[in-house]
């Protein structure tokens, strides 16, 4: 009874372990494929960033053409620099607005897009600190504060494509 007793002990035992080894391992595998794909989008979204400063300065043009980087629109922009890192968008801010899904003001990160007025018709890429990357007007391709001033007063929404 007591060898019974003992082979019951040791073989629960084992059993233990090995829930807790094989749990475990499953409990933060999916943790670290997130954390890859997260890195991937943060990288993504750097070299998005890193071209779009090449062009800081580049004149505005409402309904520049798709693929000039002579002039660029907001849309225009925005289309050509994640298309260079295989993400698709429409055309107008409008469209582009309504691709990716919803992400809320304090939960931007950079890579984002971010939307104004409404109906939305401009475009702008989050950038982190609080500032946007876009394009309109006299300046150009420029970076802007979205916490303050007339950036912050005609925010109107934000989608995450990465």
């Amino acid at each position: 009874m007591m060898n019974n007793m003992r082979i019951f002990k040791t073989i629960t035992a084992a059993a233990i372990a090995l829930t807790l080894l094989f749990g475990g391992v499953a409990a933060f595998a999916p943790t670290q494929k997130a954390s890859a794909a997260s890195a991937s989008t943060s990288s993504k979204a750097s070299r998005i960033i890193a071209l779009g400063k090449k062009y800081m300065g580049v004149k505005y043009d409402f309904g520049a053409k798709t693929g000039n980087t002579k002039t660029f629109d907001c849309s225009s922009f925005t289309q050509y620099l994640y298309g260079k890192y295989g993400v698709k968008l429409p055309r107008t801010s409008n469209a582009q607005s309504k691709v990716g899904k919803f992400v809320s003001y304090k939960n931007l990160k950079p890579g984002d897009l971010v939307f104004f007025y409404s109906p939305v018709h401009h475009v702008a890429i989050y950038i982190g600190n609080g500032k946007i990357m876009h394009t309109y007007g006299k300046p150009g391709v420029t970076i802007s504060n979205l916490k303050s001033g007339w950036w912050k007063d005609h925010y109107k929404t934000a989608r995450r494509v990465l």
